[in-house]
């Protein structure tokens, strides 16, 4: 085998193991991290009830897309689960909007410091963390249909000739294309409806925005409503991706938050560079590098390791050693957010 085409291996698996799953990862944790520096922005506070928010959010959908698929009903190549997500994003606005009428107003109206908020949320994020497991129950929940893949590995390697095949997931292309559609349209929104130019004022200066006849708890309500939808769109992505496991979404807080402040809290922009960088990081350190070795290195140097930094079971330890750093180092993160 040439050198040439055991770099196109070599490129062909780096893509297949790191570039894309990082990609679709990214993505996830981009949409998540955005509704936590939203909520942060407006409310300034740190919602600890965010990854609960998508499991309860992921569970709906979940439920409604077997409801769909018992009755015959299907999306053709695509996941039945994307005609059951606007059931578990109205679903997820109601409960959210619950939440601050009857949870968070209470301290808002008498202006409680930050930690009161904090400790709030826990206290939501535990009854919502219980409500799923009771609905669902604990287990994995795999509720993936339509075309598995569009490259599989089998017809590139038919096309290409190499000996590393590359496959692309239908559920990874989605995710990449949804975050792109709900981003743009997240911007779109801020940028130039009144509203968003409302909510803006009011997370620069909530004061001054007040003076000027801003509506507060509209900005709110609003503030709420984006963030259950891109939880939802979060959860039902990671959920397609890899599995509901109610647990789980709770341990994605950890990576939300590493990318939010690394990004710059308060920052949807910082927010979504965090997130792709904590991806890229989770998935380069716990990635074994012994078969890329195998094709760039001569037979004689490849070591007998399996050339892996750290173990996948250390995945969510990366974002942990992230998160610290930059509070260590620039707590205002990337951008420039507001520290916490």
């Amino acid at each position: 085998m040439g050198g040439f085409e055991n770099s196109l291996n070599a490129l062909v698996l780096l893509a297949n193991f790191v570039l894309v799953p990082a990609l679709a990862y990214g993505s996830q944790l981009a949409l998540g991290a955005v509704g936590v520096t939203l909520i942060f922005g407006i409310l300034r506070f740190a919602n600890f009830a965010h990854g609960d928010t998508m499991a309860f959010g992921t569970m709906v959908t979940i439920f409604c897309t077997w409801a769909l698929q018992s009755a015959g009903i299907s999306a053709g190549p695509l996941p039945t689960a994307l005609l059951a997500l606007p059931v578990g994003i109205l679903a997820t606005i109601a409960l959210v909007l619950l939440t601050d009428r009857f949870v968070f107003r209470f301290y808002r109206k008498r202006r409680s410091p930050p930690v009161i908020y904090i400790v709030a949320s826990v206290g939501v994020m535990f009854m919502l963390n219980g409500l799923v497991r009771l609905l669902i129950g604990p287990d994995d929940r795999k509720f993936t249909d339509g075309e598995r893949f569009v490259i599989s590995a089998r017809e590139f390697k038919q096309s290409t000739g190499l000996a590393e095949g590359l496959s692309i997931q239908t559920t990874q292309a989605l995710t990449i294309g949804v975050a792109i559609l709900a981003v743009a349209l997240l911007f779109w929104f801020l940028q130039k409806t009144r509203t968003g130019k409302s909510m803006r004022a009011f997370s620069d200066n909530e004061d001054l925005a007040l003076l000027c006849g801003i509506d507060p708890d509209r900005v709110v309500r609003v503030a709420w409503i984006l963030a259950a939808v891109l939880a939802v769109l979060a959860g039902v992505l990671y959920g397609l991706d890899k599995s509901f496991k109610p647990f789980i979404y709770f341990n994605l807080l950890l990576p939300f938050f590493a990318a939010a402040i690394l990004g710059g809290i308060g920052q949807p922009v910082g927010a979504i560079v965090g997130g792709y960088i904590v991806a890229f990081t989770e998935v380069t350190a716990t990635y074994a590098y012994k078969q890329l070795a195998v094709y760039l290195l001569p037979s004689g140097w490849v070591p007998d390791g399996l050339l892996q930094f750290l173990s996948t079971d250390y995945k969510f330890a990366i974002s942990f050693i992230i998160l610290v750093l930059v509070l260590l180092i620039r707590p205002t993160g990337i951008f420039r957010g507001r520290v916490l």
